[in-house]
């Protein structure tokens, strides 16, 4: 079965500003969002990112992703994970809404392995609204830092 949520964030800042930093990946990127997962570029280069998550699975041990990042200038990006737990793409599309402000839709495509206990769509969504929420607010503050 194949869960699929979606999710919308506005953000304090120019369309072409939010693209370069929701895509300018970094080891430390976890940090941003209080997670204890570690984050391993494996390639960076205009078209892609590829790296590797390391974190703590639903039943406790340590697990491996591997990400695929497509860069589609100047909007949007896609995401391809292969995970011990889970197979998920993401689609990243972002709009301008206005000199200032942008909107970033995405959408989510999870298909669940041989885990105990598989979230929700709700717990889904929730989730993926804490971490974006405290994306936008560090995009926000460097943009407002950038911008004096």
């Amino acid at each position: 079965m194949v869960d699929t949520t979606r999710v919308s964030k506005e953000i304090n800042a120019p369309l072409r500003y939010v693209y370069e930093w929701c895509t300018d990946f970094h080891e430390d990127d976890p940090k941003i969002t209080g997670s204890k997962s570690k984050r391993r570029i494996v390639e960076k280069t205009k078209k892609r990112a590829v790296y590797v998550m390391i974190y703590e699975g639903a039943d406790g041990k340590e697990k491996l992703a591997v990400n695929y990042v497509t860069l589609k200038p100047p909007n949007a990006w896609s995401l391809e994970q292969f995970g011990e737990e889970d197979y998920e793409t993401g689609e990243y599309r972002l709009k301008s809404l206005g000199k200032n402000r942008a909107r970033i839709d995405m959408v989510f495509k999870e298909s669940w392995k041989n885990i105990a206990k598989i979230p929700t769509i709700e717990e889904q969504v929730e989730g993926t609204n804490r971490v974006w929420d405290r994306y936008v607010a560090a995009l926000e503050r460097d943009y407002k830092a950038e911008s004096k």
